[in-house]
């Protein structure tokens, strides 16, 4: 059964879409830690991150960099954390999170809550600075 990723890689699940290239997604994480919380996703669905292959993994890299300087030019924050745990979707993706200090990466705390006119106005900035 695919996972929750692919389908949205799949466009069967929709998502708040920031960025796309041949081989990733970046969508707003609907559940975020922050405002501007964003996961970078490699289209291939691979269960765990170090068993993607050299190219694709630096790929998901560079990605994910240019995607966290988009988030923080549009989220005021001192830093944009970077997480990869791998347990709760099956499939490979980093956790892009706008930061003002250590805590703000504890995914066991609280989550914001959004509009759905926020995340669409967001999503539609970070692609601004992108392009």
């Amino acid at each position: 059964m695919a996972s929750i990723f692919s389908r949205i890689v799949n466009g069967e699940i929709p998502c708040y879409k920031v960025a796309e290239s041949e081989s990733c997604i970046a969508f707003l994480d609907v559940n975020p830690l922050a405002k501007g919380h964003v996961l970078v996703v490699p289209k291939k669905e691979m269960d765990y991150i170090f068993d993607i292959d050299d190219e694709l993994y630096l790929d998901l890299f560079v990605f994910a960099k240019k995607v966290a300087k988009a988030i923080q030019k549009i989220v005021p924050c001192t830093k944009i954390g970077m997480s990869v745990i791998g347990l709760e979707v099956p499939h490979a993706h980093i956790h892009l999170v706008p930061i003002n200090n250590i805590r703000d990466l504890n995914f066991s705390g609280p989550r914001v809550s959004l509009k759905t006119s926020e995340f669409i106005e967001l999503a539609n900035q970070i692609k601004d600075v992108l392009n």
